[in-house]
């Protein structure tokens, strides 16, 4: 078991457990474990939701869009070096970005000791 709890960017880059710092957060690419094997957190009582993950889809696609853009307008390239280029590039960004921002979410939540229905 680590010293400290890892923090917000640690646990977000590495997909480390919130209590006890074990790279033990993620069961799949970006499916969260049920508990960590490590320490007993129960990570299904946390209800990251998928509000973060849609602001997160929408602006590294937009910015995927305005780099495409820029693209056409510099160089006229063919329209399947678009799909060559910003599929694969795009696709890798929202995976690696809705990882991380789903890991944020869940050490946010179990710092704050949020839980559904409760008034802060």
């Amino acid at each position: 078991m680590a010293d400290a709890p890892p923090e917000l960017i640690e646990t977000s880059l590495k997909g480390l457990c919130p209590r006890c710092g074990a790279q033990t957060l993620f069961a799949g690419l970006l499916r969260f474990d049920q508990i960590c094997p490590n320490c007993g957190l129960d990570f299904d009582r946390f209800n990251v939701g998928d509000g973060a993950s849609a602001a997160l889809i929408l602006l590294i696609e937009t910015l995927f869009v305005v780099l495409a853009i820029i693209v056409q307008l510099s160089f006229s390239p063919p329209f399947w070096v678009h799909i060559i280029l910003w599929v694969p590039l795009a696709t890798a960004a929202t995976i690696l970005g809705l990882r991380g921002g789903k890991a944020a979410m869940l050490w946010l939540e179990y710092r704050s000791d949020a839980g559904e229905g409760r008034a802060g």
